[in-house]
């Protein structure tokens, strides 16, 4: 092999090696947009309790693969009807009994995240299976059960409870109305 031929195969694998490597950046940061597109304020609470984007990302991509295994489906109409009835009766009991409001509203949204299907495991993990669906209102869930568990050691006051029970509300409805996560159904 003459030297001619040797500089032009340098030359030809190191822009192979330049195409792969811009390939695999573009990949990377498609991926990184459309789980931030995803997930929205979660991806940055994942990315901050992680440290790491690509640690978050992986975290962010094992919810989604978790979920798409999940038989995540639509509450009929009835069902919707009659929760919607519960949250009325929970939310107008607040006044007279917030902390029995908070109880029932408690009960109420693990009833209907079971309804549609989410397993009931541990909270961190029903707040992570929720995430990939419901992004933008999973705070709020966190949000009222760190307000309850407070309120059982007695460490939360009336308008802590207020708060929590507008936070149930956000998740509430928007599982009742999911708007998020129609494709998924679809898929399913």
């Amino acid at each position: 092999m003459d030297q001619r031929t040797v500089i032009v195969l340098i030359v030809a694998v190191i822009v192979i090696a330049g195409i792969a490597l811009l390939g695999w950046l573009y990949s990377r940061q498609r991926r990184s947009q459309r789980l931030r597109q995803q997930f929205g304020p979660e991806y940055e609470r994942v990315l901050r309790q992680t440290g790491d984007q690509r640690k978050a990302e992986g975290v962010l991509e094992f919810r989604t693969q978790r979920r798409e295994k999940l038989h995540i489906r639509r509450l009929e109409p009835t069902q919707r009807s009659a929760f919607f009835d519960r949250w009325t009766e929970a939310q107008s009991r607040f006044v007279d009994d917030p902390n029995g409001a908070l109880t029932d509203a408690d009960l109420l949204i693990n009833e209907v995240m079971a309804a549609r299907g989410y397993p009931m495991s541990d909270f961190e993990q029903r707040a992570s299976d929720v995430s990939v669906d419901h992004p933008v209102v999973v705070e709020n869930y966190r949000a009222a059960h760190g307000i309850a568990v407070r309120r059982v050691n007695g460490e939360s006051s009336t308008e802590d409870l207020r708060r929590a029970m507008v936070h149930y509300r956000a998740l509430f409805e928007d599982l009742l109305e999911p708007q998020s996560d129609t494709r998924k159904e679809k898929m399913a």
